[in-house]
């Protein structure tokens, strides 16, 4: 595609690097720039600038914070001793929008795939073992994509659990095999949460 400046053919190929932003959807983006004020401009780009060099991960639960403990794990009404393992910070965002969950998470920043060289030591799962003695966890909900490698993650983390005396549950089968938990329904995520069942039933089913 041909560009009528240098600088727009750059913003472009910038944007296009986002996720789902192909080139027409990316000069859509950039000519609606251009139409704004330039100091709406600046905010715009001085809050993502603030955004990436500022952020912080929870120290506790991986979760992406303002301060160094996330204002999940700083909640004294949450219940402390449940935790919630999800893949992803994406899918703590689908378990809040339901409304219904009171317990902590626990980000692993992954799934188990030798396929794409990822093992149980690229993941927060040695983190996951260190806190169930500290913060005294009784429940541990495995919140992971129904695939294949999701599977593989629960079964590893079940095993790393063993030794603890602590209940170890999983999301009911709301949430279709193969399916990704971020674009399930909130109803549908919410019902399955509560739904969860206990790890020994999930392996037999």
């Amino acid at each position: 595609m041909n560009y009528p400046s240098k600088l727009i053919a750059a913003a472009v190929a910038e944007f296009k690097k986002l996720p789902g932003i192909g080139e027409k959807t990316a000069l859509r983006l950039i000519l609606h720039i251009l139409k704004q004020e330039e100091d709406k401009v600046g905010f715009f780009s001085d809050t993502i600038k603030k955004m990436r060099s500022e952020i912080k991960t929870c120290t506790k639960c991986n979760n992406y914070s303002d301060n160094s403990v996330c204002e999940i794990c700083a909640n004294a009404n949450r219940d402390q001793a449940v935790v919630c393992v999800v893949e992803n910070i994406r899918d703590v965002i689908a378990i809040e929008n339901t409304g219904t969950y009171r317990g902590l998470y626990h980000v692993l920043g992954g799934i188990i795939s030798p396929v794409n060289g990822i093992g149980p030591d690229e993941l927060n799962i040695q983190s996951l073992v260190d806190r169930i003695p500290i913060d005294e966890v009784k429940e541990v909900i495995m919140a992971i994509s129904p695939t294949m490698e999701g599977d593989t993650t629960i079964y590893y983390i079940s095993k790393v659990l063993q030794e603890y005396d602590l209940k170890l549950t999983t999301i009911a089968r709301g949430v279709s095999f193969g399916g990704e938990l971020e674009y399930t329904d909130e109803l549908t995520l919410a019902r399955s949460l509560a739904s969860r069942m206990p790890y020994e039933n999930y392996i037999v089913k």
